[in-house]
């Protein structure tokens, strides 16, 4: 008698469910480090603070949220993701909540600058970056910039939605409702976030044989762990650190602290520059997809360097730019540049340093990066309230970029340690 029992259906691969959980805590957190942008005025006219003060506040956030990175790192080899997730999505809740009730300098600074930051930054990149090497074999570069995709979507739903928050309910109604996004998201991660494919019987997605029996432990080649003291003294760490140093001070801590201000101040009204910024999102999602699936194909240093020449040349543009159109095509040209560093700064941080070294070591490389971030953020303010704009601000990253591009191309071709002495 013959057998005429169909086969099962395909199992979905579980690492989809990880990496569409992980992108949408990446999401809600790059959303909720939206929000300087929108509370820097309103701040100003409830409580009088300077641009200064409150820039300082935004830069103490910005380097609590870079050290949330190795912190992350961290946590996420003792104690998994699962927690690391929940206690940042916890932190970020909680933070946000207080906030609400702000009445003293000193409350920004510790609820803003110090909760809200350690918790978004260990629920920055560096979780992506452990996902896409812990659950995929191949196509790793994809899956970050998916990640840096999740990141800019947050930009592109919060910032307009913030903005029409704290236009019909004050800026505290938008800070609450950014607390109870984060509060949403604790529970689907403690029920459906896993360590490594083995715990559900699954493979790395694209590894090889995928018909055999699961692995049970991580693959020997992804187990290279290399030390931070180590990785400290090779050329290699500190060229991709400089570089991230930079891309913070023309990312989040300069454009991201101070280009709704700085649009707000040259004419044009909230919802034309809310509108341009989330355009600048949406091409950021391209952009950093894009970087993904070249980063798979490509030379990654001579990605980098291209990346920050034209990030470079947009920013300098910036002070010329005077009407409607000229911000949509900075936003456009700009946005597809955002974030499209993190795919290939990832990938030659594991290429030179191990797979199993990703968390921990490029937490520390963004940390770089935030401290750049912090630095511009507060810079951004002290220049602006010194000179009355921020065009020397905006050309002083213009030539930074040009800095990290030089870096970049710096990099050894070869995969193994760049002593640093050499």
């Amino acid at each position: 008698m013959s057998n005429n029992t169909a086969p099962p259906p395909p199992r979905l691969p579980y690492a989809w469910i990880v990496t569409a959980l992980t992108a949408l805590v990446l999401l809600a957190a790059a959303g909720v480090r939206t929000a300087p942008q929108v509370l820097i005025k309103p701040l100003e006219a409830e409580f009088g603070w300077s641009r200064p003060e409150i820039s300082f506040a935004v830069a103490i956030s910005i380097l609590w949220f870079g050290l949330g990175g190795p912190l992350a790192g961290k946590l996420v080899e003792r104690f998994g993701l699962r927690r690391t997730m929940t206690v940042g999505l916890a932190l970020v809740a909680l933070g946000l909540a207080l906030l609400v009730n702000l009445h003293t300098l000193w409350q920004l600074h510790l609820l803003w600058g110090l909760a809200v930051g350690i918790g978004t930054g260990m629920l920055a990149n560096v979780l992506g970056a452990v996902v896409a090497q812990r659950w995929f074999q191949t196509h790793r570069g994809l899956i970050v910039g998916l990640m840096g995709a999740a990141s800019a979507a947050g930009q592109l739903i919060f910032l307009p939605s913030m903005i029409a928050l704290t236009a019909a309910s004050g800026w505290r109604g938008a800070v609450g409702t950014a607390a109870a996004v984060a509060a949403a998201l604790i529970l689907p991660t403690l029920l459906l976030m896993r360590e490594w494919p083995q715990q559900v019987g699954q493979r790395a997605l694209g590894a090889d044989d995928p018909a055999g029996p699961a692995r049970a432990a991580p693959p020997a080649e992804d187990q290279r762990h290399t030390s931070l003291a180590e990785a400290a003294r090779t050329r290699d760490f500190w060229l991709l650190a400089g570089s991230f140093f930079v891309c913070g001070y023309t990312t989040n801590g300069l454009i991201g602290t101070h280009l709704l201000p700085h649009t707000l101040e040259h004419g044009f009204t909230g919802e034309v520059a809310g509108g341009a910024i989330a355009l600048m999102g949406a091409m950021n999602i391209v952009g950093t997809l894009a970087s993904g699936w070249l980063s798979d194909r490509f030379d990654n240093r001579w990605l980098l360097a291209a990346y920050y020449s034209f990030r470079a040349v947009s920013i300098a543009a910036l002070p010329f730019v005077a009407d409607f159109s000229g911000l949509l095509i900075f936003a456009v040209v700009y946005g597809l540049d955002w974030i499209a560093t993190v795919p290939p700064t990832i990938n030659l941080t594991a290429q030179r340093f191990g797979r199993a070294s990703v968390g921990w070591l490029y937490g520390w490389i963004f940390f770089a990066h935030m401290v750049g971030a912090a630095v511009a953020a507060y810079l951004g303010g002290v220049l602006r309230a010194a000179l009355g704009d921020y065009s020397v601000a905006f050309f002083s990253a213009a030539a930074l970029g040009f800095v990290a591009a030089g870096f970049s191309a710096s990099l050894p071709a070869r995969r193994q340690l760049a002593p640093a002495q050499d």
